[in-house]
């Protein structure tokens, strides 16, 4: 979780400003909070896609914006963070399967012994799908699961537990909570919605003094 508060009392800016209301200036802060948390969990979307191979969408449907909220006069709060409410604590291997292979490369995997047909002694024929593969960082290569299956109308890759048709187990990976909490990319959003704030606060302090003078 990512967090920005601020703990003031406006009263130098109200100053510096020819004496805008105090409730104005906390006015102006949780605007300037809300805008950046929200520029943060499209930081953190961009930053999480460039590393592991998923969309930004599908990083920001994982992620919550909490809105500036205010404690008294002396303290307002928003916050950035990755929900585990409705996705639980893994996400299922589904979200990194190769999606397609080319044709060249479907041949190559059945010639190494991959897939295929094949007869059996009584002269039935059975067909072998190719084993799936995973990617989960866009830098890394892919891995091979020998037994995973796809399941569940397409949503969740299973595995078998022993020899038997059941039971299956879900495979489950990282989810986008530990992703967030990478130290790298948790520091990077930190310095962005950082610097963002002082330059949203100083923009609504402005809009907010104009509304007040007219």
């Amino acid at each position: 979780m990512i967090s920005l508060k601020v703990r003031t009392n406006f009263e130098r800016i109200i100053r510096e400003l020819g004496g805008l209301p105090e409730e104005l200036g906390n006015k102006a802060a949780a605007r300037a909070l809300n805008a950046t948390v929200e520029q943060g969990k499209i930081e953190m979307a961009r930053e999480i896609s460039q590393t592991y191979r998923l969309t930004v969408a599908q990083v920001k449907e994982r992620l919550t914006v909490r809105k500036a909220f205010s404690r008294g006069t002396l303290y307002l709060s928003a916050t950035l963070e990755a929900s585990q409410r409705d996705f639980g604590r893994s996400m299922n291997l589904i979200a990194f399967l190769e999606r397609s292979i080319t044709l060249a490369q479907s041949r190559k995997r059945m010639k190494a012994g991959e897939g295929g047909s094949y007869a059996l002694r009584n002269g039935a024929i059975i067909k072998k799908a190719l084993q799936l593969r995973f990617q989960i960082k866009r830098s890394g290569g892919q891995k091979m699961i020998p037994g995973a299956f796809v399941g569940n109308k397409g949503r969740t890759v299973f595995i078998r537990d022993g020899k038997a048709r059941l039971p299956i187990l879900a495979l489950n990976t990282i989810d986008v909570p530990q992703m967030f909490n990478a130290r790298r990319i948790n520091e990077v959003i930190r310095k962005v919605m950082i610097e963002r704030f002082d330059i949203n606060l100083r923009r609504e302090v402005s809009s907010v003094l104009r509304g007040f003078l007219k």
